[in-house]
């Protein structure tokens, strides 16, 4: 048996699993804050890093079903397909997994030199919430980690489609909205979810966006600040 403790935790606008994009896109806005906990929130620890342009993170589903639930699942339904055909659980990168861990390559914008959360990586295309824990941190090798002439199975013969996004006319002066324009485009929705009489809801930085889905136009009929508690798992 093999024990995890984390070394760090994300910290990003996601305060709900429901909104996360499923897979980042390479271009994005939404950047997450890996801040290390004590032993390793010091310089030493991430020395060398900034000559690296990616990394990976291992990380752990932690607001996902309970273990004992999915221990011995062997079929999920990907969003990808719909949410109605069951493909192998090795065969997705679904968050009900035998063991809950996630494994994301990101982009690693620079490091922030904060005086109360010491040396904090600033990412791009992190696909966890606000509160995750991380277990380890790799460069990511484009020697041996990239391969061009891989293909993606079902990804493939399913394209990813975006959704237009219509906006009230007035909106608060301090709304990210590219952030929310990023994030709403992918269709937050569950994937058997076409309901167009539906409201769905997401927080994000503080912000409850309202909104409905019809025609692949997405609708926001609301915008309010909701409630934004900032987590620290971790304390020096």
């Amino acid at each position: 048996m093999l024990s995890l403790t984390p070394i760090a935790f994300a910290r990003n606008g996601f305060t709900d699993k429901f909104g996360i994009p499923r897979q980042v896109r390479e271009q994005t806005v939404l950047r997450t804050r890996i801040v290390f906990c004590p032993p390793y929130r010091s310089e030493d620890a991430i020395r060398g890093i900034e000559a690296f342009t990616h990394l990976w993170i291992l990380w752990g589903f932690h607001e996902a079903i309970p273990k004992s639930e999915t221990a011995n699942k062997l079929t999920v339904r990907p969003p990808r397909l719909g949410g109605n055909t069951r493909v192998g659980v090795f065969a997705t990168r679904s968050p009900y997994r035998p063991n809950p861990l996630g494994l994301t390559s990101v982009r690693l914008v620079g490091v922030e030199h904060d005086a109360r959360d010491g040396a904090v990586l600033i990412v791009e295309g992190a696909d966890m919430m606000d509160g995750t824990p991380i277990y380890d941190i790799k460069p990511y090798l484009r020697y041996c980690d990239s391969h061009p002439d891989a293909r993606d199975g079902f990804v493939d013969a399913t394209p990813a489609r975006l959704l237009k996004v219509v906006w009230p006319e007035q909106l608060p002066k301090d709304l990210p909205q590219a952030e929310l324009q990023e994030i709403l485009e992918q269709d937050p929705r569950p994937a058997y979810h076409n309901d167009p009489e539906r409201t769905y809801g997401i927080d994000y930085a503080g912000w409850n966006i309202r909104f409905r889905v019809a025609d692949e136009v997405l609708h926001i009929t609301d915008i309010r600040r909701s409630v934004y508690s900032t987590r620290r798992p971790c304390m020096s």
